[in-house]
C-alpha cells in the first residue's frame, strides 16, 4: 500500500460535551484541557489571537484554513507576561501548519505552542465545526494530544459534560497583574520596534482585567504614564495616584462574575469625574456599573472582520471583536446613550454617559490582530483628559 492511501492515525481529539468526537492531527503541547470552543474570522493575526488574555479557558478554531504560514516572533505577543502563558488553552486549525515564510519570524510555529502550553489540532473540517456552533452555539469541550494516538474517550467525554464552563466564572483574577506596574512602552515602528515614552504628559491608572499590550502602547504613544493595577485595586488606591484618565481593560470569563468586585469600585470611580474608557469586559462592567444587565451569547463574536456602526459620527467601521458575553441594550438608563452597534446582530458595541465624560466600546480599537478603523477613540479619551485638565489648570 502506497503512503498515499495510509490511514493515518489520530493523534488528536476534540471532543464535545455532548459526546462529538473530532479526530485530527495533534501539534503544539502534548496533553489534555478543557475550554469553550468559538471560532475566529480574522484572516491574520493568529498569534495575537492565542495571545489575548480575553481567551482564557477558550479553544479558538480558525475559520481561515492556513494558519502558521508566517511563523511566530517575540513581538506579536499580546499578554503582558509571556511566560504565564495567559490566553487560548487550545487551537484548531484546517491545514497542516507549513514551514514559516516571513522575515520577522523566530520560528516554527508548533515550537511556538509547545512553548506556551497550546494544544492545537489541525487536518478537520473547520467549516463543519464553524456550523456546528452558529446552529449550537460555543460548546464545552475537551482537546487532548497524545502523539502515540492512545486516548481513553469515555473518560475525555465525561470530562466534557462536566465543565462548567464561563458563565459564572471570574477569570480576571487569574490572568491580570498582582501589583501596580508603569508601562512605558509605545507603539510598533516599521523596521525600528517598539519605542518607549520618556516625557508623559498624562497619567492614566488601567484597571488590569486581562489587558493587551497594544492598547497600553496606543496610550502610551498619545503622552501617557500608564499604571497598571490589579482588577481588585480599590477607588482610593486608584486614585492615590492622581489620575488625568481612567482605563478599565479587557479580560475574560462572565462579567457579572468578576463585577461582584469590580463594579463598586468603578461607580465609585464614575462619581470623581474623572474621564474613564473601557474596552470589550471594561465595556461590560461599566455597563454594570450604571444599571444595565449583560448576558451569554450564542456564538459570540471573533474576528478582525466586523461591521460596526458608531451612531456618534454615522460611519461605519470594520473592527477586531472577541467576547463571548454582550450588554443588553434594552437595559441601559436613560441616563446612558448606545454610541455603538454590530451590524450582524444589532447588539450593543458602545456607550457613553450623557453628563459625564464616561465612554465604553464592545470590540478592540487597538488592532492587534485587525484594522485600524477605530483608533480614534484613543483620541476621544484624550481629548477628553485635555478638557477635564483645562478647568484644573485656569
Amino acid at each position: 500500500m502506497t503512503a498515499g492511501w495510509t490511514t493515518r492515525k489520530p493523534t488528536a481529539l476534540l471532543v464535545l460535551a455532548d459526546g462529538t468526537v473530532i479526530e485530527g492531527d495533534g501539534i503544539g503541547a502534548v496533553g489534555e484541557t478543557t475550554g469553550e470552543v468559538c471560532f475566529n474570522t480574522a484572516l491574520t493575526g493568529y498569534q495575537e489571537i492565542l495571545t489575548d488574555p480575553s481567551y482564557a479557558k477558550q479553544i479558538v478554531t480558525f475559520t481561515f484554513p492556513h494558519i502558521g504560514n508566517v511563523g511566530a516572533n517575540d513581538e506579536d505577543t499580546e499578554d503582558l507576561v509571556p511566560a504565564n502563558a495567559h490566553g487560548a488553552v487550545g487551537a484548531i486549525f484546517r491545514a497542516e501548519v507549513s514551514a514559516p515564510s516571513n522575515y520577522r519570524s523566530s520560528g516554527h510555529l508548533d515550537a511556538w505552542l509547545k512553548q506556551r502550553g497550546i494544544i492545537a489540532l489541525s487536518g478537520i473540517d473547520t467549516r463543519a465545526l464553524t456550523a456546528h456552533i452558529r446552529e449550537h452555539g460555543m460548546p464545552n469541550a475537551v482537546i487532548a494530544h497524545n502523539p502515540d494516538g492512545v486516548f481513553d474517550v469515555e473518560a475525555l467525554k465525561a470530562k466534557a459534560k462536566a465543565w462548567s464552563g464561563l458563565e459564572g466564572l471570574d477569570l480576571a483574577k487569574d490572568v491580570a497583574t498582582l501589583q501596580s506596574v508603569v508601562w512605558d512602552e509605545k507603539p510598533w515602528a516599521w523596521n525600528a520596534g517598539y519605542g518607549t515614552e520618556s516625557e508623559p504628559r498624562y497619567t492614566v491608572v488601567a484597571l488590569d482585567y486581562g489587558t493587551k499590550r497594544n492598547i497600553l502602547r496606543l496610550m502610551t504613544g498619545r503622552g501617557a504614564r500608564v499604571v497598571l493595577m490589579p482588577p481588585t485595586a480599590t477607588a482610593e488606591e486608584v486614585m492615590a495616584h492622581n489620575p488625568d484618565g481612567i482605563f478599565l481593560s479587557n479580560g475574560p470569563g462572565d462579567p457579572a462574575a468578576t463585577g461582584v468586585y469590580a463594579v463598586p469600585t468603578i461607580q465609585k470611580l464614575i462619581e470623581t469625574g474623572v474621564p474613564m474608557f473601557g474596552i470589550c469586559l471594561g465595556h461590560q462592567m461599566l455597563a454594570l456599573a450604571l444599571g444595565g444587565k449583560t448576558t451569554k451569547m450564542h456564538q459570540g463574536h471573533h474576528g478582525a472582520n466586523h461591521p460596526v456602526k458608531d451612531f456618534t459620527t454615522g460611519k461605519v467601521e470594520i473592527v477586531s471583536m472577541n467576547h463571548g458575553f454582550a450588554v443588553e441594550s434594552g437595559t441601559l438608563p436613560a441616563e446612558v446613550e448606545e454610541t455603538h452597534v454590530s451590524l450582524f446582530d444589532q447588539s450593543n458595541c458602545g456607550l457613553k454617559m450623557k453628563d459625564a465624560p464616561v465612554f465604553s466600546v464592545q470590540h478592540h480599537p487597538e488592532a492587534s490582530p485587525g484594522p485600524q478603523d477605530s483608533h480614534y477613540l484613543f483620541d476621544r479619551f484624550f481629548d477628553l483628559i485635555e478638557s477635564h485638565r483645562k478647568p484644573q489648570a485656569a
